[in-house]
């Protein structure tokens, strides 16, 4: 199996080979199968009793094109006028499609840390909001929004680690 790091790694990861490295890994991970999900409205009107964090994951640029992914639970309201002070970032701006799938390899609907399997080069910064840390498990979508994959907090750091990503935990409480 080839790692995010490898030569190979240019091309995006599929679902099951990221679910396949997560297991090489010793990541402990439970997916389920549902219909896409857009919108964190969406993804709470279709989960069910699904448990755990859940997450709003924001692909930004700044002015300087330096790319950011933020992770945030689904509920916090993120004011992008005043994150980039807290990132110490130029001016952010919502990330485009295509920059999305140039550089994590998916489209919008499907934004995910667990993208990162398709940085290889690290481009994109990672900042988790340090509230979904205190969950006993987080919900992202596997590389697809028609799947939840539920994960540990510490399995997530430990994937993100893996893939070569230094995760930056902010307190995004007031």
């Amino acid at each position: 199996m080839t790692t995010p790091s490898d030569p190979g790694a240019s091309v995006p990861w599929t679902p099951e080979r990221l679910l396949a490295w997560l297991a090489e890994l010793g990541i402990a991970a439970t997916t389920r199968e549902h219909p896409p999900l857009m919108t964190v409205e969406d993804s709470k009107r279709l989960r069910g009793d699904l448990p755990g964090g859940h997450t709003k994951n924001l692909f930004l640029k700044d002015k300087k094109d330096r790319l950011w992914l933020v992770v945030v639970s689904e509920d916090r309201r993120v004011d992008l006028k005043s994150l980039d002070r807290k990132l110490g970032s130029a001016r952010l701006s919502f990330g485009s499609p295509e920059r999305l799938m140039a550089h994590l390899g998916i489209a919008p609907g499907a934004v995910t840390p667990l993208a990162l399997v398709n940085d290889p080069r690290r481009q994109v910064t990672i900042v988790i909001d340090k509230a979904l840390l205190a969950h006993e498990v987080v919900n992202f979508h596997p590389l697809t929004n028609a799947r939840t994959t539920a994960l540990k907090p510490t399995d997530l750091l430990k994937f993100l680690t893996a893939t070569g990503h230094k995760p930056h935990i902010l307190d995004f409480d007031p």
